[in-house]
């Protein structure tokens, strides 16, 4: 079973947690289920909002759904593949923009504030870029679980939902070669503009992406292979940190196109791996969503954003925390004195 205190230290270790996931608490679901035809409302008014309440609730473990202290984690790292000019921003943003974070400039920063949400910033080896995905393994085995690891420390206890986001220039590059590597198609079917591309810009992307599957296809035994081999260590911590989110019954609401890259190196693992998942927004990013539709997810909003960082998910927040106070804070007939319709 999942130790915060002894972090995973190989990818096979983390294929064992990937083996032993709990499930969902079904007394808790129970409970809701029990308690929602009571509410003053027609059966099933609320819609998604009723369906999320109970998903609230048996990944919280708890009848009664909190959403008090929702906390968006913003895992920062570079890629060596933004060498071969896959990118419209030079590599040193990285830091620039870190910094913008924790001096309260960024988008995310403004989000959080009106969402009610905490923000942490975890730089995951930020001065070290990974290798060169075009030329060589992104990452070891050890590096790999290694950024995993660093992941899995971002949940906490007493945090009642998670959001993965991320920095890193290149990362769409990475997010491209793992859905192509794990779902098959066309390079271009994964691969968009990014922050911006020009149209030679993306032909370029598109090759690089395309001709590093064909490097490591040799390489690629299951999803963490294709993680290590292409990935970065900003989508290996928010891996990490979806799967200590499972075990510690922290229901986790993904971002984009990158986010959701992450967590379909545990979905392709096992199917059911991302039951404690929704996705807070499909962005503007092509493959972002032929990607949900391959994990089997719908997206809460669409808003047409492509920036990362939790964003989109982070304004979803709101419909969680709604669907939570609705569920918990809404009379009885019994106790409102109104007739139900069963009356």
């Amino acid at each position: 079973m999942f130790d915060p205190k002894h972090p995973p230290q190989s990818l096979d270790e983390i294929r064992t947690l990937m083996a032993q996931l709990p499930g969902v608490d079904a007394e808790a679901q129970a409970a809701v289920s029990t308690r929602e035809p009571q509410l003053t409302k027609p059966a099933g008014a609320l819609g998604r909002m009723e369906d999320i309440s109970l998903w609230l609730a048996g990944w919280q473990g708890n009848s009664r759904p909190n959403m008090t202290r929702p906390r968006v984690t913003v895992f920062a790292g570079s890629h060596g593949v933004c060498a071969q000019g896959v990118s419209a921003f030079p590599a040193e943003v990285n830091q620039q923009m870190v910094e913008n974070f924790i001096n309260g400039g960024a988008a995310i920063n403004q989000i959080c504030k009106t969402v009610d949400a905490e923000l942490r910033v975890m730089e995951v080896a930020l001065e070290i870029p990974t290798n060169d995905f075009s030329q060589e393994p992104a990452m070891d085995d050890e590096g790999c679980a290694e950024a995993m690891a660093f992941g899995m420390s971002a949940i906490e206890k007493g945090i009642d939902l998670f959001v993965p986001g991320e920095m890193g220039i290149g990362n769409t590059t990475s997010a491209a070669a793992i859905a192509y590597a794990l779902f098959g198609g066309e390079a271009a079917d994964w691969t968009g503009r990014g922050t911006g591309i020009d149209d030679e810009t993306l032909k370029r992307k598109t090759r690089v992406v395309g001709d590093a599957i064909i490097l490591h296809k040799n390489q690629f035994h299951d999803a963490f292979d294709v993680l290590r081999c292409v990935g970065g260590r900003e989508i290996a911590a928010m891996a990490g940190a979806i799967l200590a989110a499972r075990y510690q019954r922290v229901p986790v609401l993904l971002d984009g196109y990158v986010s959701c890259a992450a967590a379909a190196i545990l979905g392709t693992i096992r199917s059911d791996a991302l039951d404690h998942c929704l996705v807070g927004h499909v962005s503007a990013e092509p493959g972002h969503k032929r990607l949900i539709e391959k994990l089997g997810k719908q997206a809460l909003l669409d808003f047409g954003m492509r920036l990362g960082e939790g964003s989109g998910a982070a304004l979803a927040i709101p419909l969680l925390r709604a669907s939570a106070e609705c569920h918990n804070g809404m009379a009885t007939f019994a106790k409102a004195g109104v007739t139900s319709r069963d009356a």
